[in-house]
């Protein structure tokens, strides 16, 4: 099985993998692991005043702060990972890349805020499950 997950490095992160864990069936080493995590475009302005390579770099930094630590928990279960970042919108790269990428399931953690904490704040969850054609677990 072919799966994406979708990691920004919160406490959200930490329990879909703990979840995963617990679940032979998707944590298995037969399974094709990629990693995903989004960072937020920097502001048009800021881009400018310093420049694409200080940015670029910046972009690159951020992402494997997140991303080393799940790469590194996941080889010490004997799993093999790729690890993929982009920059934008979290919500719309996420379901993006899990259609682009044919996976065959796409798993992330939920912050859980419900209805009224989604129409003040937005989810990237939401928007996850509002354009993706692949199947979402969200673990809360």
């Amino acid at each position: 099985m072919k799966l994406l997950l979708a990691v920004d490095g919160s406490d959200y992160t930490k329990r879909m993998l703990a979840y995963l864990t617990t679940h032979g069936e998707l944590f298995n080493a037969g399974n094709d692991f990629t990693i995903f995590n989004v960072q937020p475009a920097l502001p048009p302005r800021a881009r400018a005043a310093v420049g694409k390579e200080i940015v670029d770099k910046y972009y690159s930094e951020e992402a494997e702060k997140v991303l080393s630590p799940v790469s590194k928990f996941l080889m010490r279960h004997g799993i093999e990972v790729k690890s993929l970042w982009k920059v934008g919108h979290a919500g719309e790269q996420i379901a993006k890349l899990a259609m682009a990428g044919k996976y065959d399931m796409l798993i992330m953690g939920s912050h859980g805020h419900g209805s009224l904490g989604n129409l003040v704040m937005g989810s990237v969850a939401t928007q996850v499950l509002a354009h993706s054609k692949v199947p979402v677990l969200l673990v809360r």
